[in-house]
């Protein structure tokens, strides 16, 4: 008698066990169905966040550009650049003024403000203006030229400018078309910004 007792008592023991492993994974089941769902849809909400980002990134780039304004008397009483120089300064949100570009021509020219001290040797320079944009372009254009799909004059070149540390001047010839234009400043904008954070220690 005791015997069947101790017999029924495991088997209702079992029978517990197993529902409670059965309730485990129903729940296991719904946590995944419910983290499955919020992947997909917080996919759905980066996605239009980051095109808002572009879009918001692609409008500050034109704000940060401010053509410099030419004096008429300066125009008419001393000897100017070329026709084809364009001026913009690159500034900060706040509004500091980072450096000077010009467009000459196919050739690009940043002069840094001769106030600031910007690290000619900063990751955001040499790593990724250099590293990852003007580099790749440069190595773009020699393959190009080697295939005879560029003339070997058009190639990309850059050379750095610096003393003893500090940034003076950034050219880029044969920058290519307006696209690769715009590519280059929106770069060199976001460079410079960086590096400026990194003078006051932001």
């Amino acid at each position: 008698m005791d015997g069947l007792k101790v017999h029924g008592l495991v088997g209702v023991g079992a029978h517990h066990l197993t529902e409670l492993q059965n309730q485990t994974t129903k729940k296991l089941a719904e946590l995944k169905a419910y983290l499955e769902q919020q992947l997909t849809e917080n996919e759905d909400k980066i996605k239009t966040l980051r095109s808002f980002l572009e879009t918001v990134d692609s409008l500050l780039a034109e704000k940060s550009y401010r053509k410099l304004e030419i004096p008429k008397s300066m125009v008419e009483t001393a000897p100017g650049p070329p026709a084809e120089l364009q001026g913009q300064v690159i500034t900060t949100m706040s509004g500091v003024v980072l450096a000077e570009v010009f467009v000459e021509g196919s050739n690009l020219k940043i002069v840094p403000s001769k106030t600031l001290k910007l690290d000619s040797n900063a990751p955001p320079l040499t790593a990724f203006l250099l590293g990852k944009v003007l580099e790749p372009m440069h190595s773009g254009d020699e393959e190009a030229a080697r295939k005879k799909g560029l003339s070997p004059d058009r190639v990309l070149s850059y050379r750095v400018d610096q003393e003893a540390g500090v940034l003076k001047q950034l050219q880029v010839i044969n920058y290519g078309d307006e696209r690769r234009l715009n590519e280059i400043r929106n770069a060199v904008r976001w460079a410079l910004r960086k590096m400026y954070e990194k003078t006051i220690g932001t």
